[in-house]
C-alpha cells in the first residue's frame, strides 16, 4: 500500500475529514473530528498508526512484531504503528484502519452515529 491509496481508502469512509495538524509530515484523518489514523508522509516505507482494542493491539503485535508495535508519541495501549513493508496484504492493512474507524465511530455520541 502507498501513500494514494492509504488517503482514497481514509476518504472513502463516510464522515472522513484529512488535515496535517502535527506539520508537513504527518497526515491525520478524522471521522466526526475524531482521530482515527495518523499517517507518516516521510516515513520509508509508509507506516501509520491506527486506534486499536486493547487486547487485539497485543495479539497483532505477537503475531507481526516486524510490522505492528506500539505506536510511536501514542498510548501505545490503544494504538499500533504499521508498517506497509509487505508482510501484510492490502486487504489486512485495510482491515486494520477499518477497525480503527469503526472503534472511533463506535465512541461518537449516538446523534452523530445515526448521522452517520
Amino acid at each position: 500500500m502507498h501513500i494514494e491509496q492509504l488517503r482514497d481508502y481514509c476518504l472513502a469512509k463516510p464522515a472522513v475529514t484529512e488535515s496535517c495538524p502535527f506539520g508537513p509530515d504527518a497526515l491525520v484523518f478524522k471521522v466526526a473530528g475524531k482521530m482515527f489514523l495518523l499517517a507518516g508522509l516521510d516515513s520509508q516505507p509508509l507506516s501509520f498508526s491506527a486506534k486499536c482494542d486493547p487486547e487485539y493491539a497485543l495479539e497483532l503485535r505477537g503475531r507481526h512484531p516486524r510490522t505492528i508495535q506500539g505506536a510511536y508519541h501514542m498510548n501505545k495501549r490503544h494504538w499500533n504503528q504499521v508498517a506497509c513493508n509487505g508482510e501484510l496484504s492490502d486487504h489486512q492493512l485495510e482491515e486494520l484502519i477499518n477497525h480503527s474507524y469503526e472503534l472511533v465511530v463506535a465512541g461518537l455520541p449516538k446523534s452523530i452515529r445515526e448521522r452517520i
